[in-house]
């Protein structure tokens, strides 16, 4: 296999573990929405919005992530791995966001 093709397994790769880090982000809010909330989704975020705690919804969602990147390494898919630390890194960054603004 030349270097090329590595470099664009690779590359394909961080983008799948990028999209899963995203997914499992998502998920992770929705599902703590779900079980702890006694208020719709759309309710719950639009209050969360007003009382300025968007940045603690993601953050308890991101905890999904550790799952995924821990799962990935355990089957050697550290470029997977990867993606979803970049994932993480950027709800990281999001989740600053709105804490400073």
């Amino acid at each position: 296999m030349n270097k090329s093709k590595i470099r664009i397994n690779t590359k394909k790769e961080i983008v799948i573990g990028f999209i899963v880090g995203l997914l499992a982000n998502t998920i992770g809010t929705l599902l703590y929405i779900i079980i702890f909330s006694d208020l719709s989704i759309k309710e719950t975020f639009n209050a969360a919005i007003e009382q300025g705690h968007v940045g603690s919804l993601l953050a308890l969602g991101a905890i999904l992530n550790l799952i995924a990147f821990f799962g990935f390494l355990r089957i050697r898919r550290d470029s997977r791995a990867k993606g979803v630390l970049i994932a993480t890194i950027l709800t990281a960054f999001i989740i600053l966001y709105y804490k400073i603004f």
